[in-house]
C-alpha cells in the first residue's frame, strides 16, 4: 500500500477530530451532575458532537481521566488548582480572577488544558446563619458574624474536620479576629451539610449557624444566609469548564456555547438550581434544560 503523503495524513487527522463527539463528564455529586448536564444541553443547541460520561466518580478520578484523554471536558473548581500543583499557600487562591487566571495558566504548560470562563459563585466552605436570625442581628459578613460569636449570640453545627481544620474554622477565626467558643458548637458526624443545615434550621440543641458550602441546594429552601467572605479567609472554588486545547482547536464554538450559561451561574441562581435537584427532587438533566431554555428565550 503506498504511503499516504504527510499533509494529506494530517487532513484526514484533522477531519477525524473534528468529527469525534466531544466526551463530556462530570463529578459523582449533585452539582457536577448538573454542571455536566448544562454544558452538554449548551454543546447540543450549538451542533456540537457530545458523549456523556457524567457522575464519573470524585475529582481524582474525573481529572485523571481528562489528563488521559479519556475524557474531553469537565466542570472543575478554580481552587482544587491549588492542590494540583501543590500551591496551597499562593495568595492567589483567595481571589475568584486571580485564582482562575492562576490555575488557566499553571494547566495550559503542564497538561495542555484550557479553562474557559467561571461562574462566579463560590462554593467554599462557609458559615451560614439562620434568617430570622440574621435579619434580626443584621448579619451579612463574616466581620457580623464575629462581632454576634463575641455577643454570646450564636451556636454552630459543624463536622470535626471543619472544627479542627487551621483551613476551615481556624482560618475564619485568623482572618476575622475572633474565637468561636467550642462549647457553643455542635459536632455532627461526617461532613454532610445537609444535616448541619437541617440543625440551624430546625433549632436543633439551640443551633442557628451552620458549616455550609457556598452553594449548597438547601441554603435557600431553609432560609439560611450565608455570611460573605469579605477577606478572603477561605480558597475560592468557582466552577468552570475544563476541555484539552486540541478539542477545542477541533470545536471553538465550545468557548461562546458555553460563556454564557456559566455566566448566569451566580451564586444565588447555583444554589437555586442544586436546590431544585437536592430538595424537590427533580432530575439534574430536567433542571439543567429548564435552566438552559430560560436563558435561550431571556
Amino acid at each position: 500500500m503506498a504511503a499516504i503523503p504527510l499533509a494529506l495524513a494530517a487532513t484526514r487527522a484533522g477531519a477525524q477530530g473534528a468529527a469525534r463527539p466531544v466526551v463530556v463528564s462530570s463529578k459523582i455529586d449533585t452539582e457536577g451532575a448538573l454542571l455536566g448536564n448544562l454544558i452538554l444541553v449548551a454543546l447540543e443547541a450549538a451542533r456540537i458532537p457530545t458523549e456523556a460520561r457524567l457522575s464519573l466518580g470524585p475529582t481524582r478520578i474525573v481529572r485523571t481521566a481528562l489528563v488521559a484523554g479519556e475524557v474531553d471536558l469537565y466542570p472543575e473548581y478554580t481552587g482544587n488548582g491549588a492542590f494540583f500543583f501543590q500551591r496551597e499557600d499562593d495568595p492567589a487562591w483567595r481571589s475568584g480572577p486571580s485564582a482562575h487566571e492562576l490555575v488557566a495558566r499553571l494547566d495550559r504548560e503542564a497538561n495542555n488544558l484550557v479553562w474557559l470562563a467561571r461562574a462566579e459563585a463560590n462554593n467554599t466552605w462557609a458559615i451560614a446563619v439562620r434568617g430570622d436570625v440574621a435579619r434580626a442581628e443584621r448579619l451579612a459578613t463574616m466581620e457580623d458574624f464575629a462581632r454576634a460569636t463575641t455577643a454570646g449570640k450564636l451556636r454552630l453545627a459543624a463536622s470535626a474536620e471543619f472544627v479542627e481544620s487551621p483551613a476551615a474554622l481556624g482560618s475564619f477565626e485568623r482572618t476575622y479576629g475572633f474565637s468561636f467558643p467550642r462549647d457553643r458548637i455542635t459536632v455532627l458526624p461526617g461532613g454532610d451539610t445537609a444535616v448541619t443545615m437541617r440543625a440551624a434550621a430546625q433549632g436543633i440543641s439551640g443551633v442557628n449557624a451552620a458549616m455550609v458550602y457556598g452553594t449548597d441546594g438547601a441554603i435557600s429552601a431553609l432560609s439560611l444566609v450565608v455570611m460573605r467572605d469579605t477577606k478572603g479567609a477561605q480558597i475560592v472554588y468557582e466552577p468552570a469548564p475544563v476541555v484539552r486545547a486540541a478539542v477545542l482547536e477541533a470545536h471553538p464554538g465550545i468557548r461562546d456555547a458555553l460563556a454564557p450559561v456559566f455566566a448566569s451561574l451566580t451564586l444565588e441562581k447555583l444554589q437555586e438550581l442544586n436546590g431544585k435537584v437536592a430538595v424537590e427532587g427533580r432530575t439534574a438533566a430536567a433542571v439543567a434544560r429548564e435552566h438552559f431554555g430560560t436563558l435561550r428565550r431571556g
